[in-house]
């Protein structure tokens, strides 16, 4: 249930060193659409660079194409896409955008010339190279891959302790055990764009793998 903090929103600001990421604790979606753009404006008018973060709408990033397009060589696009079948996005992520609008989110940001960028943090299956492989001739920047960190404690805290969410958590857990982390990352290693978070250089770093 969202809640606007209008303070947040109108906040001014001036122009700082490095990247400031937006969103960091939700996300960009219809109906705070008009806040964030807002929120965008204040940062971006100050000469700054921004990280925009989202599972994305395509409702959402075409508004924000639309609003940016002077400042693009400011923007970077990370759109999170942990797997291209929907139903697993659906389960995991509910009420998120399926991975087709996602998808047609991203080569929309990319036709207009922004800068983009994939987040594959959490992998939600065992085939991240399928959406690597669809997505990445729409990628300027890089690809972030990583595991799902603490994932039943997480479902613990949030109160999803049935039996059918444990079960998928279990086969979640095993599609990321060290063996195939270590042969994903021998598969994906000469590809320049793809880069590795801090749990799967942790797998690497435990095995004595360079990477």
């Amino acid at each position: 249930k969202e809640e606007v903090d209008l303070k947040k929103v109108n906040k001014k600001f001036k122009k700082t060193d490095g990247v400031i990421m937006f969103p960091s604790t939700h996300d960009i979606t219809p109906s705070n659409l008009s806040y964030a753009i807002q929120h965008l404006h204040n940062i971006l008018s100050a000469g700054n660079e921004v990280l925009i973060v989202t599972k994305p709408h395509l409702e959402v990033i075409e508004r924000l194409c639309d609003e940016f397009a002077d400042y693009k060589e400011q923007i970077l696009f990370r759109f999170t896409i942990g797997s291209k079948k929907s139903k697993n996005l659906s389960f995991w992520e509910p009420s998120a955008p399926l991975y087709e609008e996602r998808k047609a989110a991203l080569i929309h940001a990319y036709e207009k010339g922004f800068q983009t960028s994939l987040s594959c943090e959490p992998m939600l299956d065992d085939n991240v190279e399928g959406v690597v492989n669809d997505l990445q001739d729409f990628i300027t920047e890089t690809i972030w891959i990583g595991k799902m960190n603490l994932l039943k404690g997480r479902l613990k805290m949030n109160g999803y302790s049935d039996s059918l969410s444990l079960q998928k958590a279990d086969e979640l857990i095993a599609m990321q055990s060290d063996e195939k982390i270590i042969a994903l990352v021998e598969r994906l290693k000469d590809n320049p764009k793809i880069r590795w978070k801090e749990s799967i250089k942790k797998v690497l770093i435990k095995n004595q793998i360079a990477y």
